[in-house]
């Protein structure tokens, strides 16, 4: 169990940082999610979004940050 806490600690921590940058940086990451490939089909009464290049680029900074941490650690 004392992992489990660990990586719940870990995580909150993450996402306090996440929020941090998105609330001080927010409006300079306007770009984010309307990059090219990024599919949005707006009607009348339906709007439907899925970010495929957005999501793409995330995991890819994702899967290099999580590779460098596991190299030095």
């Amino acid at each position: 169990m004392q992992t489990a806490g660990k990586v719940l600690i870990v995580a909150g921590i993450v996402l306090i940082i996440a929020g941090i940058i998105i609330y001080f940086a927010g409006n300079k990451l306007g770009w984010l999610g309307h990059l090219p490939g990024d599919i949005r089909i707006e009607k009348e009464n339906v709007k439907f979004y899925f970010p495929v290049t957005t999501m793409i680029l995330i995991s890819i900074l994702l899967s290099i940050v999580l590779w460098i941490i596991r190299k030095f650690l």
